[in-house]
């Protein structure tokens, strides 16, 4: 299958002279991750909510306010794009070998589409996939992170780790799960009810249980890998916590049906 036919050809878009209060307005109104930046209707950089929780807890901006930070500043510049006629498998394999959750769609130098993981897992539904269960593709080298660890803790190891979601576990049992998403909104949040003055000394009283999110969708290890799909579809989530009883086992991910799909095709 070529690209052109899974990929969205609604591109939503932000301007890199645009601030980042902008582009998260637009994440928030289209529910989506991540957004190319234009200039001058050309294609100069990718900007998605990693890239934002990363750049809003580093010591250099970690008193400026959105409104303050232009999208030129925080965007991934070096963007990787695929023509459209691409087959599925190579995409999948350029998207795992780079580590990155999304590319534009090119054709005739003109981006058309952009596909993301999301698109790829919408692949993993049928005959083929009701054979495989989770426990055969999932992640078992976990990272996790207590709810009484600081947020900052939180997004430096998600950057260590390559990860955009971490598993919270208290006494081995899992609490909650925290994502770039929950990052990039304490991040904001810290911002507008703190006063600049005393930023600096109460961001370490923000704890991963302040902005976590509780009770998460799980999923079993004898799941196929049709039916969290399908949750994953249905829910928007981008990994589940795999577990047995209360103990987290695994955590499954889009980037792990990406790999199973690539696997496939190949």
């Amino acid at each position: 299958m070529q690209i052109k036919n899974l990929m969205s050809e609604e591109i939503i878009t932000v301007d890199k002279d645009q601030n980042l209060s902008d582009a998260l307005k637009l994440l928030r109104k289209h529910n989506v991750s991540r957004l190319p930046v234009i200039n001058n209707k050309e294609l100069v950089g990718i900007i998605s909510e990693r890239d934002i929780a990363n750049k809003l807890g580093s010591s250099k901006y970690e008193s400026m306010p959105a409104s303050r930070l232009h999208i030129s500043s925080v965007m991934v510049k070096d963007v990787i794009t695929v023509p459209e006629a691409m087959q599925l498998g190579e995409v999948a394999k350029i998207m795992l070998d780079k580590g990155i959750g999304s590319v534009p769609v090119v054709a005739d130098d003109k981006m058309v589409g952009i596909v993301s993981k999301a698109d790829f897992v919408t692949l993993a539904v049928g005959i083929a996939f009701d054979k495989i269960t989770v426990k055969e593709i999932m992640t078992k080298d976990l990272t996790v992170v207590s709810p009484t660890e600081r947020l900052v803790h939180a997004r430096r190891q998600m950057i260590e780790s390559h990860v955009g979601r971490l598993p919270v576990v208290e006494d081995e049992k899992l609490v909650g799960m925290v994502t770039s998403k929950d990052l990039m909104r304490a991040f904001i949040d810290f911002r507008k009810n703190v006063p600049e003055k005393y930023q600096k000394s109460q961001i370490k009283e923000v704890f991963v249980e302040h902005f976590m999110s509780s009770n998460p969708t799980v999923t079993s290890k004898d799941a196929t890998i049709s039916e969290v799909a399908k949750i994953m579809m249905e829910t928007g989530y981008n990994g589940l916590p795999v577990v047995d009883g209360d103990k987290v086992v695994g955590i499954i991910t889009q980037t792990d049906i990406l790999r199973l799909i690539e696997k496939l095709e190949s």
